[in-house]
C-alpha cells in the first residue's frame, strides 16, 4: 500500500501534496520535517518580531497571531490507491 501525506490547513482544510511513499514510516517523517519546517518559520518570525514590536501587548496579540496561522497547519497520511487500480464498471443490462 502507498501513502499520500496531506496537509490540514489551519487544522480542518485538507489540501493535497500529491507526496506519495511506498512505506508508511516514510510517510511520516516528511510529515515530522513539514511540521519543524512551520516551527523553525514561526521561530524566525518570533526572533524578528521581539526585536520589532515594542509594546508587549502587541507583540502577544501578533504572536498569538501569526502562531496560529503557522503552527495549526498539520499533515496526515492517508492510504492512496495510486494510478495502479482500474476504476470499477457498471453492469450491463
Amino acid at each position: 500500500m502507498k501513502w499520500m501525506l496531506v496537509v490540514l490547513v489551519g487544522g480542518v482544510a485538507p489540501v493535497n501534496t500529491d507526496l506519495v511513499f511506498d512505506k508508511f514510516t516514510d510517510c511520516l517523517a516528511a510529515e515530522e520535517q513539514m511540521r519543524q519546517h512551520y516551527a523553525d518559520a514561526f521561530d524566525a518570525w518570533d526572533r524578528q518580531a521581539a526585536a520589532r514590536i515594542d509594546r508587549r501587548k502587541d507583540y502577544k496579540k501578533a504572536r498569538d497571531i501569526e502562531a496560529k496561522r503557522l503552527l495549526s497547519n498539520v499533515g496526515t497520511c492517508v492510504p492512496h490507491g495510486g494510478g495502479d487500480q482500474q476504476p470499477g464498471t457498471a453492469p450491463q443490462r
